[in-house]
């Protein structure tokens, strides 16, 4: 550790040699600005893609989307913020869900073809969306207050929290911006190259390369890729190309605010239908705090922890539905730059948190932005998933390999974990023109006999359609029933291993002890 970290008061040292600035530590503010902007740039792909997916879907008009944009950024600053400060604490970006998507657009198709409002499709559209969103958040507030999420923690052995973490990383192998027939392999190639020359072989010959190997590799990816355009090498419509115009096209001031869309609409039906992607929501967040626990070199999260930070993602994803986004979640990229970098700073998030809500205002920023190419995003993606992949392997350093049942638990859960989504995937893909995949599945499951009453509702075959095709769902749910319906010891599934490293309920203090008590003695990772 070099000699300028600032610490905050009463923390301890990191647990792990690998982290280079721990969850307490505070870099000098000009490097945690870089620092916290590089944990961003990670995201941003996924964190502009579902905003265009959803303007697209809507049928939004185009002057609107680069302030629909910057909405997505400023909620993801101020839910990170509160996630960080005041929910479980941990250095975690929060961004807009991919596991909320499909419910999202399910949600569309229904308001723009029954529209009753007299509203503009993609106004009414969006407006039933935000309602949808706030009722079903209602629920993982409670979920995660009233502790509902945290007592199944003594349930979940290392058997089934590996698989869980690797399939998030696993979720994003067949990501268009990785396997497209189009893509552009040798930018691609230079991308990941650079990211791994910066962050393994040039590390220990500057502090630089050790620190910043995202923001450089990226940025240096773009830069090629804005040359070969400017040059001609790269002609519009091909993957690769950067249009540098059109990020100077965007109004240079964007004024996200709440309602700024209108009043939400609320209807039961459309909210039961968001219930599904918030339950994966949950799963999904369960599986980054035990990764991001992992990296960061801290003992697993308690179940007061664990509460707190389900409860916190609920509150905002209401705030997201005021504001007119598509929620809120725990990312698993900047998970991945922890691993890269070993910059688990609590601190470094929040102030990258800052900086996110002032550029969310700056159209030109998220111009700027959608301009990165696929194939540049294509190679982050693989550093920065290949790391949380293999952070998920890891953790089966405690239980017993040489066991038959954990085998076959590791190995059933990982297979279900990639060929049901394929499945649910394929479905989609064979739905009639006009006609979603949710509704092509709920047809399906209508059919099926004697029980098709009941699978073919809305809630029944929507809740398996959005969690059947969420990797990590799946994989955790199969390896969760086998590994506790399977006999097997304490010793053998890594329980008792686990319970040696993870941190006690008294290591996690809330913000109203925190803020509220007298005493202000530290407590180690609160």
């Amino acid at each position: 550790m070099t000699e300028n970290h600032e610490r905050d008061a009463g923390s301890e040292p990191t647990e792990s040699d690998f982290v280079d600035y721990g969850i307490d530590e505070r870099p000098p503010l000009g490097e945690s600005i870089l620092l916290g902007v590089q944990h961003y740039l990670t995201m941003v792909g996924a964190n502009i893609a579902v905003p265009l997916i959803l303007a697209g879907a809507l049928g939004m008009p185009e002057p609107l989307w680069p302030r629909f944009i910057g909405t997505f950024f400023v909620v993801s600053g101020i839910a990170t913020l509160a996630q960080t400060t005041l929910g479980n604490r941990y250095p975690i970006v929060q961004g807009a869900p991919f596991s909320m998507l499909a419910p999202a657009l399910a949600v569309v198709g229904v308001v723009q073809a029954t529209n009753p409002t007299g509203m503009a499709d993609w106004r009414a559209a969006l407006l039933g969306l935000q309602g949808a969103i706030i009722v079903a958040s209602l629920f993982e507030v409670a979920i995660g207050y009233f502790g509902l999420l945290g007592r199944l923690r003594r349930y979940l052995s290392p058997v089934v929290i590996g698989p869980t973490i690797a399939l998030i990383g696993l979720s994003l192998f067949d990501a268009p911006q990785v396997t497209a027939a189009t893509q552009n392999w040798p930018l691609l190639f230079v991308t990941l190259a650079l990211i791994t020359l910066f962050s393994q072989y040039l590390d220990s010959r500057s502090r630089v390369f050790a620190l910043f190997p995202v923001l450089l590799g990226v940025v240096a990816a773009y830069a090629l890729a804005v040359a070969l355009s400017l040059a001609g090498v790269y002609v519009p419509g091909t993957s690769g190309y950067v249009d540098v115009t059109g990020i100077f096209e965007a109004p240079a001031v964007v004024v996200p605010y709440p309602l700024q869309w209108g009043m939400p609409q609320f209807e039961a039906s459309l909210a039961i239908g968001m219930l599904a992607g918030v339950g994966a929501s949950i799963i999904e967040s369960f599986g980054d705090y035990h990764a991001v626990a992992r990296l960061s070199g801290v003992g697993a999260p308690s179940e007061k922890r664990i509460d707190h930070g389900i409860g916190m993602e609920g509150l905002m994803n209401v705030f997201s539905g005021l504001m007119g986004a598509s929620g809120s979640t725990s990312y698993s990229e900047n998970i991945g730059a922890i691993g890269l970098t070993g910059v688990a700073s609590r601190y470094v998030v929040q102030v990258g948190a800052v900086v996110m809500v002032g550029v969310g205002f700056v159209g030109y920023f998220g111009a700027a932005i959608r301009s990165i190419p696929d194939p540049v995003v294509g190679g982050l993606y693989v550093a920065m998933f290949g790391q949380i992949v293999a952070v998920g392997l890891s953790n089966l350093k405690y239980v017993d390999l040489d066991s038959s049942r954990n085998i076959y638990v590791i190995g059933v859960s990982l297979f279900a974990g990639l060929a049901v989504p394929a499945y649910m995937g394929n479905v989609a893909a064979a739905a009639p023109d006009g006609m979603g995949g949710a509704a092509f599945f709920r047809q399906s499951l209508a059919n099926v006999a004697v029980v098709g009453p009941v699978l073919g509702t809305k809630l029944v075959a929507d809740t398996v359609y959005v969690i059947g095709g969420t990797g990590m769902a799946v994989g955790g749910l199969v390896a969760f029933v086998l590994d506790n319906t399977i006999e097997g010891t304490r010793a053998e599934r890594g329980l008792e291993a686990w319970a040696e490293i993870a941190e006690d309920e008294g290591d996690f203090r809330t913000a109203f002890e925190r803020f509220g008590a007298d005493d202000t003695d530290p407590v180690k990772g609160d």
